[in-house]
């Protein structure tokens, strides 16, 4: 296998990573005003993802850093013609994670309801613009012959793009609603469970429909088993939350978040911006990958902290697999996630 088809591979690994973990996390943002109804239960909602979502953000940083190192032409074109949306994303994962940390800063309740807005529009932003900005990669975009962006804001707004949006955001959603009932107990854990069930019936046709149009429009012919494996995923997912079986249903909607993102990757490979100019133009992995030098010692440096990465989160989320209920949040209005709490859900 060449580098730059490993690095190509890797870098979707690490997507698949970001949006499959970071994708509950925005979930449970999204639903937070729906499933909190008090400050208690809002604080159980935050104290599910508390431990772990700016280790889910690692991911990200390491897929950005990778595409960098590995394919620099990429991350030049990709970040200089997406830079409004890229730049809303990271505004609004900048104000959620402000948000998580200062909304117990002040006994206040519109103090806390400021914050708690600010985390759904923190959660909300991201999950939509994932979508559209995967969406246009796959679908190509206009480069000239210097591998220059030369479209506008407007030109990523089509009805692909925007689909592709629309699917992600509903698809967290799902994903979230399942999660908080893998996570929590009591009221909240049937509410949110009864809450996937009722989005399963918008997120499965509208993701059904976004996957038939990048399989026919896009996709090569080996995708078509991706998008398979994606439909009956999320099948399952929509059965398994009628069901209020939330374990088989959050393990369902990450093989639909995983194969989503193969379906994307996959579609557009060997390119990874495809010009809508001329084909001529398009960004592959051979004109926008760095020195085959540079690709040794970054895989290299790969097999080692990898694994490291992987290990160590897996023994978080171990960790911090009990779930939550408003009986296991303090009095107080304090940090959402305190150390009297993390010591209380890990059983220490």
């Amino acid at each position: 296998m060449e580098l730059v088809t490993f690095w190509f591979i890797l870098i979707t690994v690490l997507w698949v990573g970001y949006l499959t973990l970071e994708g509950f996390d925005f979930g449970v943002g999204l639903l937070l005003p729906v499933l909190g109804r008090n400050d208690t239960e809002r604080r159980v909602l935050i104290n599910t993802i508390a431990p772990v979502w700016d280790g889910n953000e690692v991911w990200l940083i390491v897929a950005g850093a990778s595409i960098f190192a590995a394919f620099p032409e990429w991350y030049a074109t990709l970040f200089s013609g997406f830079y409004l949306p890229l730049l809303l994303i990271l505004v609004a994962l900048i104000m959620r994670g402000v948000a998580f940390e200062y909304r117990g800063t002040i006994e206040s309740a519109q103090w806390r309801r400021i914050w708690d807005t600010a985390i759904v529009i923190g959660s909300t932003i991201p999950a939509l613009l994932w979508g559209v900005a995967f969406a246009n990669i796959v679908r190509g975009v206009p480069i000239d012959a210097d591998k220059h962006f030369t479209g506008t804001l407007f030109t990523l707004l089509n009805p692909y793009g925007l689909l592709g949006g629309v699917t992600t955001l509903l698809l967290f959603a799902f994903h979230g609603a399942l999660f908080l009932g893998l996570r929590t107990e009591g009221e909240i854990r049937v509410r949110s469970i009864r809450l996937a069930s009722r989005f399963a019936l918008v997120a499965v046709p509208v993701a059904a429909v976004f996957a038939v149009w990048t399989q026919l429009s896009y996709g090569k012919g080996w995708t078509w088993a991706v998008v398979v494996v994606a439909a009956a995923a999320l099948l399952v997912a929509a059965y398994a939350a009628r069901q209020q079986n939330e374990g088989l249903g959050f393990g369902a909607t990450t093989l639909a978040t995983i194969a989503a993102v193969v379906l994307l990757f996959g579609s557009v490979y060997p390119d990874v911006m495809p010009s809508t100019t001329s084909a001529a133009f398009s960004l592959n992995i051979h004109n926008a990958s760095s020195h085959h030098y540079t690709l040794v010692v970054m895989t290299w440096v790969a097999g080692v902290m990898t694994p490291v990465v992987i290990l160590y989160q897996s023994w978080t989320y171990w960790v911090f697999r009990a779930r939550i209920g408003v009986a296991r949040i303090p009095p107080g209005h304090g940090l959402p996630w305190s150390t009297k709490a993390a010591h209380s859900e890990a059983g220490v």
